[in-house]
């Protein structure tokens, strides 16, 4: 890609971005918050973990979004009998009496893992392991995942019998944390006349895989102001109990607080969101925005906050 300056080249993203917006929601009716924070995070190279229940289309989002951004998309369904072979891929002896490599559908740049907390540890810890090497190792073998390497995982919050919850280290590899919630009554409308008729939505290719490889290392080029940058590492520090930053809230309500994953992940996500609005570095207000889904998995209440129905996001708010 041919720009005179990193200024050109954030006007490019910005104008992709509007593109991509109009095109996704073409499919996708009243998730705009959530169609922008997964855009965030694909451009900040970070992963997503959807909650949400069922029946919410969190599964045509991630391939709306696959076939507009023009990469190759697969879906896992997680179950309790998975194995890691089934996801990684596994060799097997071929015709000439050699053993050759099958890859596992983890060889695409989009990967939804569906109700990735129904499989068990070991089969978590392998995609775990992809999503923080951008590699996998089978017999011996270390394999290079093609690049842009994206995985956004869904829960289900209501049921959990037989589930494997993700540990508190394993879901800190995700960027972004996204709650979706119902639709409102017009949207539910749109979508209910859309998918009963027989209507079919041509999708354009907007940007392609290495037009994001090359936006999201202009991303890293973003400069950003000392206030801020303090802002946000600030931010991450003032969830830790007991420390110097912490408030009162965080102090009674909070067993752990966020580590510094979430001070990196602050600042290329405030990054992010400055240029897909249009500026040029961020401001505090950009670390504000995307503080939520960054913070909300990273934060574990103790007793006291389950008991007085304190939530997570009141923590937040607490600190912004």
């Amino acid at each position: 890609m041919n720009f005179k300056n990193d200024v050109d080249a954030v006007d490019s993203l910005r104008s992709a971005y509007e593109k991509l917006n109009s095109e996704i929601k073409k499919v996708i009716f009243g998730q705009d918050q959530v169609v922008k924070e997964v855009l965030i995070s694909i451009f900040s190279q970070g992963h997503c973990l959807l909650v949400g229940v069922p029946g919410l289309a969190k599964t045509l989002l991630v391939n709306t979004i696959a076939r507009t951004l023009g990469l190759q998309y697969k879906r896992i369904q997680f179950t309790p009998d998975l194995m890691p072979s089934d996801i990684i891929g596994t060799e097997i002896l071929g015709e000439d009496r050699h053993f050759k490599f099958i890859k596992g559908p983890l060889f695409a740049n989009i990967v939804l893992a569906d109700e990735i907390n129904r499989t068990p540890p070991k089969t978590q810890a392998a995609l775990l392991e992809a999503m923080q090497e951008k590699a996998i190792t089978a017999a011996g073998t270390r394999y290079k995942l093609e690049e842009p390497f994206f995985v956004l995982a869904t829960q289900n919050p209501i049921e959990q019998e037989g589930t494997y919850p993700l540990p508190e280290a394993q879901l800190d590899r995700f960027m972004f944390n996204i709650l979706l919630d119902y639709p409102e009554y017009n949207d539910e409308l749109e979508i209910v006349k859309n998918t009963t008729s027989n209507i079919e939505v041509e999708l354009e290719t907007i940007i392609s895989g290495k037009e994001i490889s090359y936006y999201q290392n202009l991303i890293r080029r973003i400069p950003i102001n000392d206030n801020v940058l303090e802002y946000a590492v600030g931010i991450a520090g003032k969830t830790r109990p007991n420390s110097k930053m912490a408030n009162d809230m965080v102090n009674k309500f909070i067993e752990w607080g966020a580590g510094p994953r979430a001070s990196q992940y602050l600042v290329i996500g405030a990054k992010t969101h400055a240029v897909l609005n249009g500026k040029y570095s961020p401001d505090i207000e950009d670390v504000q925005q995307v503080a939520k889904p960054i913070l909300r998995h990273r934060l574990v209440k103790n007793y006291k906050a389950e008991a007085e129905g304190i939530t997570v996001e009141d923590i937040i708010d607490s600190l912004l």
